[in-house]
């Protein structure tokens, strides 16, 4: 019995979904993907596993530390298993959808699969569901993905749901020319929220610039507030523009989803390393770690050309379900063997899970019990197991 149960051991990070979890996920999915496809998204879907030198070229290069990889025996080349679906449909509107009408709305699901979890997702395989606009710039593509996404897990149940927007180079277009290795140190100050370290780069960056990265750090919070203290700090050149931007998708998504909540952090850059614009999370309040998360970004970035611009986000299923109420299921009704074939379509028709018994000679209701079903169907009429008839 030991080694049984040794072999059926799991790896960390990796479990057995059953039911009725895993029938919840699967109608979750479908009915993310519907909402996806009645704004235009047609679904793809990419290969588990690729070779390694296409799957971690472009914006799939980051992803090369959490990659499992292995020998392909027919190739003899080196393949990877995907961590995140995004690069393959980056790929898939570069190569097989290259003469296809822009923008192009595509939207995926599946299975990813990381070296490592992280504290907040400790789940080293989990599902993936998005959509990725590519071909498009500009505010009213960032609404749009934004508004779709939020909309779907709105209408799903997810209740108090807000998204956290960023745009990653702002600090950047702030802080200039700065020396690499200042910028590295800057980063890192950043992303601790430490707003004494901050303060500290004074001495090499210059007491001005230091007070202006401190400000937009303690301006982090409700959109509006972020975008006031933003517009008090005389930001110039790329850093207004990029304020300017923050605004406009701020004004697009509210006319949008005005039931949503918008807060800004001006300085967040973790996650977001290949983003080129605005960037997005979103949370639900109780729930741990993040429902889902995009931004804009360059699709095939190594071209000459940098890249096709594209914006999309990915949603992960195991924090999406943990945020919604728990799933109503069809009442089970037993029917006992020998019930006409017509009879147990028209009661499944009608939503029951109806489940048959296969032994002629079984106590109906002792099986119904053992089966886990709350009704039996006796006689042509359906009771509820335990209840004592009237009488």
């Amino acid at each position: 019995m030991t080694d049984f149960f040794d072999k059926a051991l799991l790896p960390a990070g990796f479990s057995d979904v059953l039911a009725p979890d895993a029938d919840f996920e699967a109608l979750v999915l479908n009915r993310l993907l519907r909402c996806f496809s009645g704004h235009g998204y047609d679904r793809v879907e990419p290969p588990l596993i690729e070779f390694e030198d296409g799957l971690l070229t472009g914006i799939g290069a980051g992803l090369a530390e959490q990659t499992f990889r292995l020998m392909d025996p027919e190739s003899q080349r080196l393949m990877a298993v995907r961590a995140d679906i995004t690069p393959q449909v980056a790929r898939i509107a570069q190569a097989r959808l290259a003469k296809a009408p822009r923008p192009l709305r595509l939207s995926y699901a599946g299975q990813v699969l990381r070296v490592r979890g992280s504290q907040l997702r400790p789940e080293r395989q989990f599902t993936q569901v998005g959509a990725e606009l590519i071909g498009a710039a500009g505010p009213a593509a960032d609404a749009e993905v934004i508004a779709m996404a939020a909309g779907a897990l709105i209408e799903l149940g997810v209740a108090e749901l807000s998204c956290d927007l960023g745009l990653p180079a702002l600090v950047p277009a702030v802080s200039g020319d700065a020396d690499p290795s200042l910028q590295a140190k800057l980063r890192q100050a950043l992303d601790r929220k430490d707003a004494a370290a901050v303060a500290g780069l004074g001495g090499e960056l210059g007491e001005a610039l230091t007070q202006t990265l401190a400000a937009m750090l303690s301006a982090a919070g409700p959109a509006a507030k972020t975008l006031d203290a933003l517009g008090g700090l005389g930001l110039e050149g790329d850093a207004e523009d990029g304020r300017k931007l923050l605004a406009d998708v701020v004004d697009r998504v509210r006319a949008a989803r005005p039931d949503l909540k918008l807060t800004i952090d001006p300085v967040e850059n973790r996650g977001f390393e290949y983003h080129t614009g605005v960037t997005f999370t979103f949370f639900a309040k109780g729930v741990r770690g993040e429902l889902g998360s995009g931004g804009r970004y360059a699709a095939n970035d190594d071209d000459a050309n940098g890249g096709e611009p594209a914006t999309g986000f990915t949603l992960f299923m195991d924090t999406v379900l943990r945020a919604l109420p728990a799933p109503v299921t069809a009442s089970r009704v037993f029917l006992p063997a020998g019930t006409p074939v017509e009879e147990a379509a028209k009661l499944r028709a009608e939503g029951w899970i109806a489940v048959a018994g296969l032994d002629q000679g079984a106590d109906a209701e002792t099986e119904a019990k053992r089966l886990a079903c709350s009704h039996l169907l006796d006689g042509g009429k359906i009771k509820e197991i335990g209840k004592k008839k009237k009488g």
